[in-house]
């Protein structure tokens, strides 16, 4: 398991000055704000982009040198007041304690056995941070105010966060100094660190990322300084860039959606004690008590006295583990690369390929998902894929011939090919796309293993580095994979194989089995589907955008309320389903809601 934010001991910042005039700052500001609010770099000059703005970011941090408030002491000296703290709340504190885990940093120990299922942990409302408590603090007028808060409740929960910790007396003081000072996502990266990640899908996230932080801390920068309903924030006196990336690292790995107090609809949350579990693979096993009005959580599995207590973040891949928490999972079972496909527009039986995807609920231009596990590709790539390669007459006779209406049923079931002919090409083309990828990347798996077995390497590359390596190793499963098919149908056509006949009776068997391989596709969510962003067939490519990551503005820099819903982008952008802690995760919001029927937790309300 990858290494979770590291602590760094400082020395406080109180009292410090900034190096530059209030003038000066608020230019370079400017600058930063309008370089991040241009129009997205064309492709292949993102890397020269994020320099031009990492520079910037770099001569504002250089004059904010001792601006930032930071606490005295290391940070294993706040846990006994945590753990005191949320006793004295209503808190569940028997039965664990906060202990240091090595490599995996922090985490909850047990000091007793715990048997599984059994309910161990609650966090009452009150103890909570949500947009909610954001409304009611000191950021409250500001937050009436501003168009941008009210939108996004991740960017509220940031700078309440922020907001909390400038105050000695807040009520989350023992939570907030429990925090780490520094966490390990891209974010904290070197530069050289961030491109050892060129040529990997997961780059354009990254600079996405780095982007959208400079954007916003310029964004609320300004209006900090300038709005009349900020003048009693304390942000007025100090907001540094490294503030703000600590407050959107500190939400973005921690938070999670909650039902409100009436259960009407969700928000958004930071759940003190329980974000300190760590991730392993299992099942979701914490949920929300609408009438105790607490954050639960059941024991994953049985644990005997003094062993760690895991949970499990969700199906994520470790991208989204690196990007967005900070750390590697060496054993995920659900890794996986992203793939764009569609059928080309200029092609002469488009209109036909596209009407048999929809008829199947799946565009015509998508983002799909290869796996690190066989198969590498999903129910819904497989119908992709068969309609991709199929002749005139085999698009007929999904359109027009005898059942064919129940015959896209069987479009993403491996047990009913369309032709060994098309079941070749299929394959065929999996092989040679993911072989094209693999040539994208600028090292190869062999020099990436031999890379890992330095010692002496930074925790920041050796992440960048096991990235980079497992997407390789995804590709070339994929491609082997491919390879493997195609000969296994060839072989089927070259000994006349009869092949297998759809009946109507199977549709009971398919609504019957895995639903990943055997449901109508069109009853399926896609991995990522991204429509009016087709990939011609000969485009082998992987990096693409995901639409508007942050705040779209005009050309006088200000922010446009319709472009607001991803203000934080990727940078705080998922929500955990299970819970969170040093290495918390992501995950697309509308896959996880309060009730966490993504993965189907135990119901604790129930």
């Amino acid at each position: 398991m990858g290494k979770k934010s590291r602590v760094k001991t400082q020395k406080s910042g109180s009292g410090a000055t900034t190096t530059a005039s209030p003038k000066e700052m608020m230019n370079l500001i400017s600058e930063l704000l309008q370089k991040c609010s241009s129009p997205a770099a064309s492709s292949g000059k993102e890397w020269e982009e994020y320099i031009q703005i990492r520079s910037l970011v770099e001569k504002i941090r250089k004059k904010q040198k001792g601006l930032s408030t930071v606490f005295e002491g290391s940070r294993e000296d706040s846990f006994a007041d945590l753990m005191s703290w949320a006793q004295e709340n209503g808190a569940s504190c028997d039965g664990f304690t906060i202990t240091n885990f090595g490599t995996e940093g922090y985490g909850l120990r047990t000091t007793r056995d715990i048997k599984a299922e059994e309910l161990f942990l609650w966090v009452p409302r009150k103890m909570l941070m949500t947009v909610e408590s954001a409304q009611n603090s000191v950021l409250g007028p500001i937050y009436s105010q501003d168009r941008i808060l009210q939108a996004m409740g991740n960017v509220t929960l940031a700078l309440h966060l922020l907001c909390e910790r400038g105050d000695p007396a807040s009520f989350w003081s023992p939570y907030i100094r429990s925090l780490p000072q520094e966490y390990d996502t891209p974010l904290y990266y070197q530069q050289e660190d961030v491109q050892l990640l060129l040529g990997t899908q997961a780059v354009q996230d990254v600079l996405n990322q780095y982007k959208n932080t400079a954007r916003q801390y310029a964004y609320f920068y300004k209006l900090v300084q300038t709005h009349p309903a900020a003048s009693k924030l304390p942000l007025k006196d100090g907001f540094s860039f490294d503030d703000y990336r600590w407050a959107v690292s500190s939400v973005m790995t921690r938070q999670n959606q909650i039902p409100t107090v009436d259960g009407s609809r969700v928000t958004l949350a930071l759940i003190p004690l329980w974000d300190m579990c760590n991730h392993t693979n299992g099942l979701i096993t914490t949920g929300y008590n609408l009438e105790d009005d607490r954050c639960e959580c059941v024991a994953l599995q049985d644990y005997k006295e003094n062993e760690q207590i895991y949970i499990f973040y969700g199906t994520r891949s470790n991208a989204e583990f690196v990007i967005h928490n900070g750390f590697f999972f060496q054993d995920n079972a659900h890794d996986r690369v992203k793939i764009k496909l569609g059928v080309s527009k200029s092609e002469r039986l488009y209109a036909m390929k596209a009407e048999v995807l929809a008829r199947a609920g799946i565009p015509a231009s998508c983002v799909f998902a290869l796996h690190c596990n066989d198969p590498p590709i999903s129910a819904q790539l497989l119908a992709f894929l068969r309609v991709f390669c199929m002749t005139e007459e085999e698009l007929k006779d999904y359109l027009l011939g005898e059942r064919a209406i129940n015959k896209i049923f069987t479009l993403g079931n491996s047990d009913f090919p369309v032709s060994w002919e098309n079941e070749i090409k299929l394959w065929t083309f999996l092989e040679t796309r993911a072989a094209l990828l693999l040539k994208t990347y600028k090292t190869t798996s062999e020099e990436d293993r031999s890379i890992l077995e330095k010692p002496d390497l930074s925790l920041h590359t050796r992440l960048a580095v096991q990235l980079r390596l497992a997407e390789k190793q995804i590709l070339e499963n994929a491609s082997a994979s491919g390879r493997a098919k195609r000969l296994q149908f060839q072989k089927k056509l070259d000994e006349g194989a009869p092949l297998p006949q759809f009946e109507e009776s199977d549709i009971a068997l398919l609504e019957n089995n895995d639903p990943d391989a055997k449901l109508p596709v069109i009853l399926h969510k896609l991995e990522e589907v991204e429509e009016g962003q087709g990939i011609e067939e000969e485009e082998p490519l992987l990096n693409g955008g995901k639409g508007d990551y942050g705040m779209g503005t005009g050309a006088n820099g200000e922010a446009m309320l319709e472009k607001t819903q991803k203000v934080l982008g990727d940078v705080c952008s998922g929500l955990i389903p299970n819970g969170s802690s040093e290495q918390k995760g992501v995950q697309e919001a509308e896959n996880c809601s309060a009730s966490r029927t993504e993965d189907r937790p135990i119901d604790a309300s129930a």
